[in-house]
């Protein structure tokens, strides 16, 4: 399996993704925002772009569809429930549906509402597991739930899939927010060693060459995955004094977002 990233630098600081077989050039092109970009980088790898993946219905993910679909027939997929949302659906997907790509590449869609109620996330089933997490799970965040979307959903899709994937699973985000997030992760939880070392190397970036983490990873630094944290919860306590003395994960989880979307 080949992972292509594509940073479309607009004003969303979107990514783009192209998943490529290596033995036939098939490709699935991931929320391809940026129609330009995505069809000049197929076309500059010897790709053919067979499949379009919408992980959800929000313009900046699927406003790229028809051009690209216009120029390759490429078929679209989306949650199954997605179709009055997102026009032109070919093919809609529940959790366990494997998507095929060429002849080597297997991905398996997974229901993670939250973000909005049709959300979907694909894995890898690769040695090397990779999830595309579309805004969902960020680098070191957490998808806001401001159009369409349900907090608890999210906390669920959190607690009861992702953070029961391998440690080693590589995370490719929707969108590029990994220094704001962890300079949120550092106002809640000050002491995090993770967070203050990996920020420098962050701060004022170019999104096109930005790390790839894994789950291990996001499970040192992301607030959103440090749900037990002792540091985590004092803080929270400050912005919330009627904070049980020992909040549930779920509270702490709401609590987070809660501050998040003013961060």
């Amino acid at each position: 399996m080949i992972v292509e990233r594509i940073w479309t630098g607009n004003a969303y600081r979107n990514f783009n993704y192209l998943i490529a077989c290596p033995e036939t050039g098939e490709a699935l092109a991931i929320d391809p925002l940026d129609h330009e970009k995505t069809l000049a980088t197929a076309r500059v790898k010897g790709w053919q772009i067979t499949q379009v993946l919408n992980t959800h219905e929000h313009h900046d993910h699927t406003g790229g569809n028809a051009a690209v679909i216009a120029a390759t027939g490429a078929k679209l997929i989306a949650h199954h429930k997605a179709g009055g949302r997102i026009a032109g659906v070919d093919r809609g997907v529940k959790a366990g549906d494997v998507i095929k790509v060429g002849k080597t590449v297997e991905l398996e869609c997974l229901d993670t509402p939250g973000h909005t109620m049709c959300h979907i996330c694909l894995r890898s089933h690769t040695d090397q597991p990779a999830l595309f997490s579309g805004d969902t799970l960020f680098n070191a965040g957490a998808g806001n739930v401001h159009n369409g979307g349900d907090v608890n959903a999210l906390y669920a899709t959190f607690v009861e899939q992702l953070a029961r994937l391998p440690d080693n699973t590589q995370v490719y985000p929707g969108h590029d927010y990994i220094e704001n997030n962890l300079k949120f992760t550092l106002a809640r939880e000050p002491d995090n060693a993770a967070a203050k070392a990996l920020l420098p190397s962050v701060t004022d970036h170019d999104p096109a060459k930005s790390v790839i983490t894994t789950l291990k990873d996001e499970k040192e630094f992301n607030t959103f995955l440090r749900l037990s944290s002792p540091s985590v919860i004092a803080k929270l306590r400050e912005s919330f004094p009627d904070l049980p003395d020992e909040p549930d994960a779920r509270t702490v989880f709401a609590k987070l977002r809660e501050l998040r979307n003013q961060w």
